[in-house]
């Protein structure tokens, strides 16, 4: 008996240790193309990134994240999606770049989702962590944003 309860521990620790190395990779690859993006802005330049390696990511949080997250994830997405929208699909940033606050103004609504992700990967990953009120990294929204979510 004590081996299966042994072995059912390794196995949540396991599973755990990945959602959490997936969920990191995720808010990496959206922190590093925000940046990307909005420095081309800042410098009036083109820019590039391996959407390849952001679809992948999604998807390998998609297998291992909680129903719960996995919602999340797809809101975050959709969110990140009409930002692109607005930062990079309808914008030249070399001939018409966006200006700070108009960039912080079209990143409030995925900053907000940011939010609600990680919480919500806060509460798979147990220990009762609070849920956060506001964004750390990879966000681009100023503090006329913040609020309780």
């Amino acid at each position: 008996m004590g081996g299966i309860v042994t072995r059912r521990g390794q196995d949540h620790q396991w599973s755990r240790d990945q959602q959490l190395a997936a969920y990191q990779e995720l808010l990496r690859h959206y922190a590093k193309f925000t940046m990307v993006i909005k420095r081309a802005h800042a410098d009036r330049r083109g820019w590039d990134y391996d959407w390849a390696e952001w679809s992948a990511v999604l998807t390998k949080v998609s297998l291992i994240a909680p129903a719960e997250v996995a919602g999340e994830v797809s809101s975050f997405g959709q969110s990140v999606d009409r930002f692109l929208d607005r930062v990079a699909r309808e914008v030249d940033t070399v001939r018409t770049p966006l200006g700070e606050a108009e960039f912080r103004e079209a990143g409030a609504e995925v900053a907000q989702a940011q939010v609600r992700l990680v919480n919500a990967m806060r509460r798979s990953l147990g220990g009762g962590r609070k849920a956060l009120t506001f964004w750390i990294g990879g966000s681009h929204a100023g503090p006329e944003n913040r609020g309780s979510l």
